[in-house]
Order: structure tokens, then C-alpha cells, then sequence
């Protein structure tokens, strides 16, 4: 009941007791007195009516006073003492009740803080235990994550209704890149979103029908592929495979994903050389056949004719070598162009150049001792292929029976030696094998040794040394990058990323009945916004947007949007002292038309919160006609929250809330910074409201709307 309530019936009823009682009192005595008397008593309370009216209005004083200092030090004390005890015990464990008021209810306070002490302290130990209990079970969670994020191909996890439960970052860089707004953090992929916005729902429904025919038929460990567009425009090879419930059903899937764009555009260009080559010798070909046909059906024909058939055949001879000439430089072009370089330790390079050679040409091959710290940028493949070309033509041409390798640093290049004793090697062989198609053995390739060497912007000449009777090829290569090593991950869940949360296998997808939910069980976007001023009614526009999604009551802080917008109007000079952004910041921002349907996009299927929502609300319902973007999911608001679990405490902004709750606000007037205080606040709130007991997003909402602060409109 609400407390002003509860007061006015108070002082009713006891203001109705006392004047009944003296009412009482004076009837009881009236009724022995003789008539003369009691004619005379009515005589004087007639005369002193207005006196007694005095009087019981001094009396209602005094019992509204009295009945004030009543409740201010123990009806309203004991009912926030109740709700500061009740933070303590749901909310923030390091949160104490203020020791003040009655002597009593100040005991009391002393005893319930020394009780928090206790049970904080108990608290610790048992986070202690439990730490230590899970030790192995994290550590097993930290390799999953290390592994996901090392693997180059994307992964995602998803359960049986299509929610991601796990991705790395090469998923969400697949899917991510064509799906932000410009300056945008936010993309497609996230924990607790479905997958169905990332591939089409008729080819996963039909990989899953497959999957289960497999399973039905007996196959152990069924999986099936699939080519799909991505939100990007590339195009993404799905492998597919199940995880089975212990039932044995299909309780989710595992897809890998690579980007075969560059591969496809390959093949096509192959097959489209293929194409052309096949149309372009067709007619040549069938000439060289009929002047072929001719010299040999009629040897008898005179010379004239001979010489006119013969000189047919060296013509079209002539084009048919200049066609094959042209499609293999066309395949080279297209194999240089293919060539993909990598950073890679040279020593590395090297130990596998010297087993390609051995295993070759069974060329005995030294390598010499090579610093670890010296990186190439190589495609290793083709460079490999090089080195074994050479070796191969010092076996063939020269009797070379020995080679070593090794490899050092000038200034910002590497220096790779291929080493031979004995035979002299001139420049012009060199500079003719440059240009000759590599032929490994009986392995043929369009490439030539310069074609490498141009790719990977090196150089390459003979030197020798005459005292000792060696000689070498010197490739001059530039040097690479180490190889970034990943950060370190944190066991604290604030620093690590949210790639995985397996609890969100025990939700389904509920569209219908949301408001039946428990507020535990649903996914939240927690947002706010920066403006150029406090009316939204009058013009002011939005100038920053910041949101952070909540999903199985944790907040993702890997999982944000934050953008600045350019308002197309000025921005109040109060309103950036408050936010600190300015006009020039806001210059060539994307405009929210631009923003908001990304927004839109990223609080999806969610609930949206917000601190005051009212307020930032009416922002976004004003731009409905403009932008089309209607936002029609249910809103929380952790003021309205605050109020209902804190009725009885003063101040329910953004700060005074957050530092009863415990929350530390960092980042105040960024929108993103807003957005993460707020959530913070949202998820210590569901303890509380619970033991109000509102526990399902209906039970929320109404209880919202009785608030008095629900009243306001911007």
C-alpha cells in the first residue's frame, strides 16, 4: 500500500478514536446529570462550539504530528531499512544500511550491517570454493575460445531453433562487413541471434532434412555442404555437420564457413580460358586437318599444289602455337595474380624447401643454422617451387651432386642463398632460366622464376667466391612482419570476449507468450542516446546512439553499437558541455535515416531498456514517417524498475541508482557509456524485482505502468 495512503487512513482512524473516546466519555457523564443541568451543559457547548472546533483542529495537528514522527522514524524507516537490507542480500553485498533514526532502529541497522559483514564474508569464501571448483572447467572454456579464435575458417554453434550459442571472429567478419553503417562496431553475428539472418532458412532447413536422412539411415557422423551468398556479397562454402541430445535427436548443428569468392572467380576464369581456347582453335585446327587430309590422300598432286597445302599447314601451325602461347600466359597472369603472401619464419621457409629438394631430385641438401627472428613475406608455395627449380637445373645442367641453404638480413631485406661447389654458373644462364616455364621433375607450370620474383617484389643474381670454390643464388626478398601472437585472455568477464554461452541451449524460440517470459529468460538491447538538447517535441534531434546487448542475464560488451549522427541542425551549447560532443565531430556522421534501420537491425527479437525511456523513445517514434523504422518490441525502464523495488529512497537518476545498486559509472553522457551503466543496473535490478515478486516480462510492464514517474511525456 502506498505509503501516503497507509498515513492519511492512520490519522483518520486515530483522530476518529480520540474524538469518539471523548465523545464517549462525554455522553457517559451527561447521562446522570438532572435536566436542569444537562440543559445547561448543552447551553455551553452550543456557546462554545467555535471553541471546541479550535480544539479538534489542534487535536488533528497534534495527531498528524504525532502520527509524522511516527511513521518518519519507524513505519517509512523500518520499510527502507527493509529495502536497503534487501540490496545487500540481492543486489551488492558491499552495500551498508545507514545507521540513523529511532535508537532502536538504529540497533537494528548495526545489527543487520554486522549481519552483511558475515554473510559477505561467507559470500567470499564460497566465490572462493566455487573459483576453485571450476578452475578446470574454465581453463577448459579459455583452450575452446583460444582454439575458435585461432582456426582461419569462421565457426558457428547453433542450437536445434537456429540461435548462435558460438562464433570466432572469422565468422563475424564473414557476415559482418557488408552489414554496418559507416563508423558503425556492430554486426550480424552474436550470441543468442539467430542464424537465419545470416543464411538463407530453406537451405539450412533442407542441409538439416539431409543431416537427418543420414541419421535415420545409419550414418555415424553425417555432414553436408552448401555454397551461399553473404550479407557482403561473398560467397561463403557451408560445411554442415549435427550434435545430437541425449535422446539422440538433433539438439543443434556445427557450420564452418570459408570464403570461396576468390576461388570461384578463378574457376571461372579458368573455365572461361578453356572456353575461348577450344573456339579458338576449332577452325585451325580443321584447316591443318583438311591440308593434312589433302597431302596425304593425293601424293601425286603437282608442286604448286603441294607447296599451297604445305604452306597451310606452317601457317595454321603457326596460330595454333601462338594461341596455346597466349591461353598459358593468360593462366600465368591468372596463377601470379592467385599468389597469396603470408608472413613465415625463414628458417621455416627453408626446412621445407630442403625436404621438396631431397625428395625431388634426392639432392643432398645442408641447411645452415638461421636466426628465428628473420620473417618473410612469401607465398611459400611458389617460392619453394623456386628454389627447387634451380637446384633441379644445377643437377641437370651443371652435375651439381651437393647444395646448402641460408639466410640473413640487409638492412630492411633478407638475403636467401642457394649454395653450390665446384661449377661456374654464368649470368646468362641465370637471366635465360628466369624466363623459362618452372619444370620440376615431371611437374610443369606456366609460372617462371621471374613471375615469382615480381610478385614478391625480390630480385635475384649469381655470386661466387674463388678462394673456397663456391657459388650461390642470391634472392633478395623484403623482410616480413613476426606473426602477431593473440592477446592473453582474462579470467575476468569483463575483459573476456563473449564468443560462447552454452546455457542458451535451454531456450527454445517463444515469439508467442512473450509477455509470459521470465525476465531472466529473454534477451535485452540496453540503449541510449546523446541529443542536440531535452525536447524531442520541439526539434532536437539525436546526435549519438549507443546500445549493448543482454543475452541468458549477461551483458555482452563485445556485442555493441555505438554511432555518432549528424543532426543536419546545430547543437545547443548546454547540451555539449553536458555531452562534450561538438559540431565538428558531428561533420560527414551518417544521418539517422542512415542509422537507424542499422540500429533496428541490431536490437532485433529483443527487449529494449533504457534509463528514462520515455525520453529516448519519443526520439525514435518521431522519426517513424521519416526513416520507415518502427520499433515495436516491449521497453523497460530501469527508472520506473527503481522506483517500484526502491519506493521509499530519494533520487532515482541515473548516478543515485547506480551507486546504491554498486554499479561503477564510467563513461557518463557517451551514449555507449550510458548504455553500459544501464545494463549493469537492469541485471542487478532482476534480483530485486523478483523478491517483489515480478518475474515474467507482463508482471514488469505493469507494474511499471502503475508508477507515478510513468506519467511522463516529452
Amino acid at each position: 500500500m502506498n505509503v501516503r495512503l497507509k498515513y492519511s487512513i492512520w490519522l483518520a482512524l486515530v483522530f476518529a478514536g480520540i474524538v469518539a473516546v471523548i465523545a464517549a466519555s462525554a455522553a457517559f457523564m451527561a447521562a446522570g446529570l438532572p435536566d436542569a443541568e444537562y440543559r445547561l451543559l448543552l447551553r455551553i457547548v452550543d456557546e462554545r462550539a467555535q471553541t471546541l472546533g479550535l480544539a479538534a483542529a489542534l487535536l488533528l495537528v497534534a495527531c498528524a504530528a504525532l502520527l509524522g514522527w511516527v511513521f518518519r522514524n519507524y513505519i517509512t524507516a523500518l520499510r527502507a531499512l527493509a529495502e536497503q537490507t534487501r540490496i545487500v542480500f540481492t543486489a551488492n553485498p558491499e552495500h551498508r544500511v545507514p545507521v540513523r533514526g529511532a535508537a532502536e532502529l538504529s540497533d537494528l541497522a548495526a545489527t543487520i550491517n554486522r549481519l552483511a559483514d558475515a554473510y559477505h564474508r561467507l559470500q567470499r569464501d564460497l566465490e572462493v570454493r566455487v573459483g576453485q571448483s571450476n578452475a578446470r572447467l574454465e581453463e577448459e572454456r579459455n583452450r575452446l575460445a583460444a582454439l575458435m579464435s585461432e582456426l582461419s575458417e569462421g565457426v558457428l554453434l547453433c542450437n536445434a531453433e537456429g540461435r548462435i550459442l558460438l562464433y570466432n571472429e572469422k565468422a563475424k567478419a564473414l557476415f559482418g562487413a557488408g552489414a554496418q553503417a559507416p563508423g558503425a562496431r556492430q554486426g550480424l553475428v552474436g550470441l543468442g541471434r539467430s542464424v537465419f539472418a545470416l543464411l538463407d532458412r530453406d537451405q539450412v532447413a533442407h542441409a538439416l532434412d539431409k543431416l537427418q536422412s543420414g541419421l535415420d539411415q545409419g550414418v555415424e557422423y553425417p555432414a553436408t555442404r552448401f555454397i551461399t551468398n553473404a550479407v557482403s556479397g561473398a560467397l561463403i562454402k557451408v560445411q554442415m555437420a549435427p550434435f545430437l541430445s541425449a535422446g539422440g535427436r538433433i539438439a543443434g548443428m556445427v557450420l564452418t564457413l570459408e570464403d570461396v569468392t576468390e576461388l570461384m572467380d578463378r574457376e571461372a576464369q579458368r573455365r572461361s580460358l578453356l572456353r575461348a581456347f577450344a573456339a579458338g582453335v576449332r577452325a585451325p585446327m580443321a584447316s591443318l586437318r583438311a591440308a593434312a587430309e589433302n597431302l596425304a590422300s593425293f601424293p601425286e598432286m603437282n608442286e604448286a599444289r603441294r607447296v599451297q597445302f604445305t604452306e597451310i599447314v606452317a601457317a595454321e601451325s603457326r596460330q595454333v602455337s601462338a594461341m596455346i602461347n597466349e591461353a598459358l600466359s593468360e593462366y600465368a597472369d591468372a596463377l601470379k595474380a592467385g599468389l597469396a603472401l603470408e608472413d613465415m619464419r625463414a628458417t621455416d621457409l627453408l626446412s621445407v624447401a630442403r625436404r621438396r629438394i631431397e625428395a625431388m631430385f634426392s639432392l643432398p641438401c645442408a641447411l645452415e643454422q638461421v636466426a628465428e627472428d628473420i620473417w618473410l613475406k612469401v607465398d611459400s608455395f611458389a617460392l619453394v617451387e623456386a628454389l627447387a627449380y634451380l637446384a633441379g637445373r644445377l643437377r641437370e645442367d651443371y652435375g651439381v651432386r651437393s647444395i646448402g641453404l641460408r639466410a640473413a638480413t640487409n638492412g630492411r631485406f633478407a638475403e636467401i642463398d642457394l649454395l653450390w661447389s665446384g661449377a661456374i654458373v654464368g649470368s646468362d644462364a641465370l637471366a635465360l632460366w628466369e624466363t623459362e616455364p618452372m619444370q620440376i621433375g615431371a611437374q610443369h607450370t606456366p609460372l617462371t622464376l621471374k613471375d615469382v620474383l615480381e610478385r614478391h617484389g625480390g630480385e635475384v643474381w649469381v655470386q661466387s667466391h674463388k678462394t673456397s670454390h663456391t657459388a650461390w643464388f642470391r634472392l633478395l626478398l623484403p623482410l616480413g612482419a613476426p606473426a602477431a601472437q593473440s592477446p592473453r585472455r582474462s579470467s575476468s568477464a569483463d575483459a573476456r570476449p563473449e564468443y560462447y554461452d552454452f546455457d542458451l541451449f535451454r531456450y527454445a524460440d517463444a515469439v508467442q507468450g512473450l509477455a509470459e517470459r521470465k525476465l531472466a529468460d529473454l534477451h535485452y538491447t540496453v540503449f541510449d542516446t546523446e541529443t542536440t538538447g531535452l525536447e524531442p517535441s520541439a526539434g532536437d534531434e539525436i546526435i549519438s546512439l549507443g546500445a549493448v546487448r543482454i543475452v541468458n542475464a549477461r551483458l555482452l560488451k563485445r556485442e555493441v553499437f555505438e554511432q555518432l549522427v549528424d543532426p543536419q541542425r546545430p547543437v545547443g551549447t548546454a547540451s555539449s558541455r553536458i555531452h562534450g560532443i561538438e559540431a565538428q565531430a558531428l561533420a560527414g556522421q551518417p544521418t539517422i535515416g542512415e542509422v537507424l534501420p542499422q540500429f533496428h537491425r541490431f536490437c532485433e527479437d529483443t527487449v529494449l531498456v533504457a534509463h528514462n525511456a520515455a525520453f529516448d523513445m519519443r526520439f525514435l517514434e518521431l522519426k517513424e514517417a521519416a526513416t520507415g523504422v518502427r520499433f515495436t518490441q516491449p521497453v523497460l525502464d530501469t527508472l520506473l524498475l527503481s522506483v517500484i523495488v526502491h519506493p521509499s529512497q530519494e533520487g532515482h537518476h541515473l548516478e543515485a541508482v547506480a551507486e546504491r545498486l554498486g554499479v561503477s559509472v564510467v563513461g557518463r553522457h557517451t551514449a555507449l557509456g550510458d548504455a553500459l551503466v544501464t545494463g549493469e543496473i537492469f541485471l542487478r535490478l532482476l534480483p530485486l524485482l523478483a523478491e517483489h515478486g515480478i518475474v515474467t516480462l507482463g508482471q514488469a510492464l505493469d507494474a511499471s505502468r502503475e508508477t507515478y514517474l510513468a506519467r511522463l511525456q516529452y
